[in-house]
């Protein structure tokens, strides 16, 4: 089978979505399948000079982008031109709402492939700026909707997209359920782990690991922080992610306290493996999120979790995972935290909770289901 993928962002980019496709990916060409990725040349960063490379057996095109909305929104029309001179049995685009769906859409329909997309759970106006807002409504109501008329499955990564989807055209005979997966390296154990050792660190540890951006309340976190050790002294706190505007305000926040170590940013598995396996509470104090795969690779990882119970969240996560608390309920969540720190009967019941919860994720059993999908509509 030939496969293309059409997003905005593919490595050396770091973010959620570019893992997603990345993921599916190697293992959809593992598995003797043909797989052409479709992005910008914008990396978050700046423009990437290569436009056309094989990564481990995957052909990337990087397509010129000519106008772009901060760090997520990037406008690269060129890819439907791309689109209609390749021969794919499938077009799989992702993330709702931008350009590169609508011309994905079309180029499908005018070639007549079948076209899967993949929403990734983009619903809502938290921190848009006037024109992001403007920018989404005019898509939404007017240019997506058309694509959705266009494209034969969607896959929605949490049952709180659903709503949505419908109000935008989506029928429930095209809609399915999927969620993101996770590697099955995170639950090996890290043999004579010296990520505390590396690190100078002593006691328990409390991870932060996302992006840096203000849906994800990194400055929360900090705050959460501040308000324990004013209590406790046994405890380090990391934070660690690509910049997306607010490393600054995050080191702003953090001062002069050295039991907060704001990390730089990696893109080395095993290392995040390591730093995963090392801590002993994840803290999740999102404003908004879909569905992060940080939470099903904390799961993995044998971490207790502490979340807010944003959009997709609450769907694959309950009391049996950690705690849920309202976002910017500082108080609630240093309780909480405390808690599971110091309960080790507590925390021990959930660890095994979510080592069985996540073997759902396994993107081994994830990529099995999209393929199952492609089939449904060739």
């Amino acid at each position: 089978m030939k496969i293309a993928h059409i997003s905005t962002f593919y490595t050396p980019a770091i973010g959620g979505v570019k893992q997603v496709i990345e993921e599916l990916a190697k293992r959809q060409k593992a598995e003797g399948h043909e797989v052409h990725v479709y992005v910008s040349d914008w990396d978050k960063d700046k423009r990437i000079e290569v436009k056309d490379e094989v990564i481990e057996g995957i052909h990337v095109h990087r397509c010129k982008h000519v106008f772009r909305i901060a760090n997520f929104a990037v406008i690269f029309p060129s890819v439907f031109s791309k689109l209609l001179k390749g021969d794919f049995d499938i077009i799989h685009s992702h993330v709702f709402g931008h350009l590169h769906f609508v011309l994905a859409a079309l180029a499908s329909k005018i070639k007549k492939i079948p076209h899967i997309h993949t929403t990734h759970c983009p619903w809502t106006d938290a921190f848009r700026s006037l024109l992001g807002r403007v920018g989404v409504f005019l898509s939404y109501n007017i240019f997506s909707r058309l694509a959705l008329k266009l494209t034969d499955k969607v896959i929605a990564i949490t049952p709180w997209e659903l709503s949505f989807i419908r109000k935008y055209g989506g029928k429930d005979e095209q809609i399915v359920i999927l969620p993101n997966g996770m590697s099955n390296d995170f639950f090996k154990k890290v043999q004579k782990n010296n990520f505390k050792k590396k690190n100078k660190i002593k006691g328990k540890l409390v991870l932060f690991f996302g992006r840096l951006n203000v849906t994800k309340g990194p400055d929360k976190f900090v705050e959460i922080a501040k308000l324990i050790l004013k209590e406790r002294k046994d405890i380090t706190f990391i934070i660690r992610g690509p910049d997306e505007g607010m490393k600054e305000r995050v080191k702003e926040l953090i001062g002069n306290e050295k039991k907060i170590l704001l990390l730089p940013e990696t893109r080395d598995k095993k290392e995040i493996i390591k730093m995963y396996q090392a801590a002993d509470v994840f803290v999740l104090p999102s404003y908004r999120e879909g569905l992060p795969l940080t939470l099903f690779e904390a799961m993995a990882s044998g971490l207790p979790i502490v979340a807010s119970p944003v959009n997709g969240v609450p769907y694959e996560m309950n009391n049996n995972n950690g705690f849920l608390v309202k976002y910017g309920n500082n108080e609630k969540f240093k309780e909480k935290i405390i808690q599971l720190l110091d309960n080790k009967k507590l925390r021990n019941k959930i660890i095994k909770n979510n080592l069985e919860k996540a073997k759902k994720y396994r993107w081994d059993i994830i990529v099995k289901k999209t393929m199952k999908i492609y089939k449904s509509v060739i």
